[in-house]
């Protein structure tokens, strides 16, 4: 799906403005996909409530019919599978007042038990988000503190030195690193960092140490140092490179990072390519300040918004989305499509119904790329097929009403 047609530039205006919150998209896939994990073992749970509440009562004086109380155990599990959707049935029910009355009870647990999980995983997703720019700062603080080493070394060597002189050749190449040094100028990344309280304090040895065992060794580095005088974009290239073929290459390095965060399995391409993007807006001189910083940083509360109404909009249409992919995939038992299918599509669907800023062929688009990484190789052009058919039946019905910049299509 190109960018084509009248609209196009305003709708990659529109696109480039959303690409942040693909990162939020993919957060709030990956806490979708816990969600749905916590609700089967809670069903589970809940199945397993149902059956020991109909074993045999040791304590009691009475006969237990083993064989009765298994049939209602049974016939308990059936209803209640039968009233998670819809509890009417259980009104109507003709069972035991206690198998009712246990149903309803394993109902309310698995209610009670998917809130309480729903709760907990979007203040955890929340918060995993809010640690994203400290977490994207500090690499660049790293590279910054390098770089300030080499300077501080050269100068002792310079003192050693004395009256006997020696060439250092391109050494000061790392600490003059233009770069890092519009960054470390830059009042918009200074009150970042000191925003996000980001500081490498606690690690004044171990930069000595990283930078003489990993960062000195390092092809890229010693590559660099053979350029006398580099130009912006080789400073940029030096800096990258550092970034992604030593920072986050380096297990010893990278447990630094893991320490800092329990999502950082997760976080970590995301954080690696925020970072590389600081470095490739501070390596444009005609760039303003504000526009160093990726927008996750500045827009977060409008980002923030989004995001919690993704995660909870998608668990509150979850029956009527999965209604509409059944109606389309008739050929297709709808527990055989891929798991990771199923809540990206209902993402996609949610998207399209409740954010009415949003242009229909953005979301497609952002939720096919979702797949290309999170599903199966043919994911791409299901999801794509599915949902090109559903946005057309959708606006056509008035169920997808867009406004604003939501308008926007590259018909």
């Amino acid at each position: 799906m190109g960018l084509h047609g009248p609209n196009s530039l305003y709708l990659r205006l529109f696109y480039n403005i959303m690409l942040n919150r693909r990162i939020l998209r993919v957060k709030a896939f990956q806490n979708l996909y816990a969600y749905e994990q916590c609700k089967g073992s809670n069903l589970n749970l809940a199945k397993d409530f149902i059956r020991e509440s109909f074993l045999p009562d040791l304590n009691s004086m009475e006969v237990q019919d083993k064989a009765a109380l298994n049939r209602d155990a049974e016939e308990a599990v059936k209803l209640f599978d039968q009233n998670i959707e819809n509890r009417s049935l259980l009104a109507a029910s003709e069972a035991k007042p206690k198998i009712k009355q246990v149903v309803l009870d394993a109902l309310k647990q698995v209610k009670n038990a998917n809130e309480k999980d729903q709760a907990f995983l979007l203040h955890n997703m929340v918060m995993s988000a809010e640690r994203i720019p400290h977490l994207y700062l500090l690499p660049i603080e790293l590279l910054i503190a390098f770089g300030e080493h080499v300077e501080k070394d050269l100068q002792k060597k310079k003192k050693l030195a004395g009256d006997n002189p020696v060439a250092f050749s391109n050494e000061l190449n790392l600490a003059q690193n233009q770069v890092l040094l519009n960054l470390k100028n830059s009042t918009s990344y200074r009150g970042s960092v000191a925003r996000n309280n980001v500081n490498l304090d606690d690690i004044e040895l171990e930069i000595k140490e990283w930078f003489r065992d990993y960062i000195k060794p390092s092809e890229t580095y010693q590559d660099y140092l053979k350029i006398a005088n580099p130009t912006l974009e080789e400073d940029f290239e030096a800096v990258d490179g550092l970034l992604k073929k030593v920072l986050f290459k380096n297990e010893v390095i990278l447990n630094y990072f893991s320490e800092k965060d329990l999502n950082w399995t997760e976080n970590k391409s995301v954080v690696r390519s925020l970072a590389s993007k600081v470095l490739k807006n501070a390596a444009n001189i005609e760039g303003t300040e504000e526009e160093q910083l990726p927008e996750i940083a500045i827009n977060w509360e409008e980002d923030k918004e989004f995001f919690q109404n993704i995660f909870n909009f998608t668990i509150e249409m979850d029956s009527e989305n999965k209604a509409l992919i059944a109606q389309k995939t008739k050929n297709w038992d709808i527990d055989r499509l891929a798991f990771t299918d199923k809540i990206i599509m209902s993402m996609a669907i949610t998207e399209m119904k409740r954010f009415p800023s949003i242009p229909v062929k953005v979301s497609i688009n952002e939720y096919i790329d979702i797949s290309k990484t999170y599903s199966t190789p043919k994911s791409k052009q299901f999801v794509n097929g599915l949902l090109d058919v559903l946005a057309k039946e959708l606006t056509e019905s008035g169920q997808i009403r867009k406004s604003g910049r939501g308008l926007l299509d590259n018909k």
